[in-house]
């Protein structure tokens, strides 16, 4: 095997402020909470000092954006796309300060944010640009109109992405946005503030909420606001169905994942590796829609686990921002013992666990790729979601049985199908409850694609033509 010369990606693009504020009405301005710290999972140093948004700042941000409605939504849809084509463009060329940024605070390596996520945003903002003046042909009736004030709230593995998922639709609608990051990841957030501060976006059409639980659940409950999208956890999910029940509010939610890979015996083998790899080991496995349940056709099952271990013999941990590693940092000291604690209870239940020789970093928060065999179905690793770099190994014999296993299940985000036979690819993904099922591929998004789940794992849709539904009056 080469031995790798590190290739680390250069700090110097970004420039961290010692302090962040709101974003309140087109200015940052401090928040009246107890401020916290966002730290580099990779090395535990503090980056930054970031403002807390009390309930009477979340109030301030809500009546800047209701305020800037009456502009934004009043305005002919081909100039809001103008705004939005010029967001897009400022994030291509502030690429790489972006990718940076993201990897620092989040810990993925730079290869995902520079390759997959930046590039992805970039072109989320671009789809619904072109969607801003054409909403009457969306398919939602003749004379749509936008719902108001959106309330977002996003999460910590795909900072970047995840706003630009919420942001793009909503302010091509003509609704304007409250949104708060995740506690841990919030500096990318930060710096798309500034970026609509470049773009000359109106003031209040965008605004940045910063802090904890309390900070997001203030944005979700505030009587001002019209719509709320969340993508999370499905325990704060159930919590924020509560919170909106009986309220004229409009909602999305994007949660848990338990996603199936299934691989038949007439797979291509090294393409189903790659495949499995790609789907549980991305971004640390910090993925909703990750394949952490791989159900493989008992006759090839050897076979195929012979050539996963190989492969992941493979897999290069450690500095996300050099441009070699495979596997970044996991996000948090908190997400890292969930991580072991279920690890652990997987090993007590009787399933073998299996990592690839792995040098562990002594700073920052890390966890080798690890694979569990001898699994069951009432194990709790083949039942929770871990939010982490550990696959679950299980078999079936017939495609009846690959179905019934994979739809056991609370969640339904996603599903992965590896056959060389179409109609069986068809037949399985008539009958697999996952919102989202790839055929002989693995985590490919595309702004123009819908997103979305069945069951424990949300409601409504996100990207494309159906992303556009949610916020708008129909």
């Amino acid at each position: 095997m080469f031995e790798y010369a590190p290739a680390p990606e250069s700090r110097d693009v970004v420039s961290i402020r010692p302090s962040y504020g709101l974003f309140i009405g087109g200015e940052f301005v401090e928040g009246g909470g107890t401020p916290f710290k966002t730290v580099n999972p990779a090395t535990e140093e503090t980056l930054a000092e970031i403002s807390t948004a009390t309930s009477d700042d979340v109030d301030r941000a809500v009546r800047a954006a209701r305020k800037a409605f009456g502009v934004w939504s009043a305005m002919p849809g081909a100039e809001r796309a103008k705004y939005l084509f010029r967001i897009a463009r400022i994030i291509q060329e502030r690429a790489r300060e972006l990718a940076v940024l993201e990897s620092i605070d989040n810990g993925k390596p730079i290869r995902e944010s520079r390759d997959v996520d930046v590039p992805l945003v970039a072109a989320h903002f671009f789809y619904y640009a072109g969607w801003a003046d054409k909403l009457e042909y969306a398919g939602f009736g003749a004379a749509p109109r936008p719902l108001g004030v959106a309330g977002q709230v996003i999460p910590w593995n795909f900072p970047l992405l995840m706003l630009a998922w919420k942001i793009a639709p909503a302010l091509a609608c003509g609704n304007t946005v409250v949104l708060k990051p995740a506690e841990t990841t919030p500096l990318t957030a930060l710096l798309f503030a500034e970026i609509c501060a470049q773009a000359d976006l109106p003031p209040g059409v965008v605004n940045i909420v910063t802090g904890a639980g309390e900070t997001g659940a203030a944005v979700v409950a505030h009587p001002d606001v019209d719509k709320v999208a969340f993508t999370g956890s499905t325990e704060v999910g159930r919590i924020i169905a509560r919170t909106v029940a009986g309220t004229r509010k409009k909602l999305t939610l994007e949660l848990g994942g338990k996603a199936a890979n299934i691989v038949f015996d007439d797979a291509a083998i090294d393409q189903a590796v790659e495949g499995v790899v790609n789907g549980i080991f991305f971004n640390q496995g910090h993925v909703c829609c990750a394949g952490s349940r791989l159900l493989v056709q008992e006759s090839v099952q050897d076979e195929l686990l012979s050539a996963l271990k190989r492969r992941l013999a493979t897999l290069r941990l450690g500095d996300p921002l050099d441009k070699n590693t495979d596997i970044g940092a996991i996000n948090s000291a908190e997400q890292l013992a969930k991580i072991r604690e279920l690890s652990d209870l997987g090993e007590a239940e009787g399933a073998q666990r299996w990592s690839p020789p792995c040098d562990l970093p002594a700073q920052g928060f890390w966890f080798p790729p690890t694979i569990f065999t001898g699994v069951a179905q009432s194990h709790r690793i083949a039942r929770e979601e871990i939010f982490g770099p550990v696959l679950s190994v299980l078999t079936f014999r017939t495609p009846a049985e690959a179905v019934e296993k994979a739809n056991n299940t609370p969640y339904g985000l996603s599903a992965g199908v590896w056959t060389e036979k179409g109609s069986r690819i068809l037949w399985m993904a008539d009958r697999l409850r996952a919102g989202v099922v790839w055929a002989n591929t693995f985590n490919k998004f595309d702004p123009t694609s819908p997103f979305g789940g069945y069951k424990e794992s949300g409601y409504g849709r996100e990207g494309g033509r159906h992303g556009l539904e949610a916020y708008l009056e129909v």
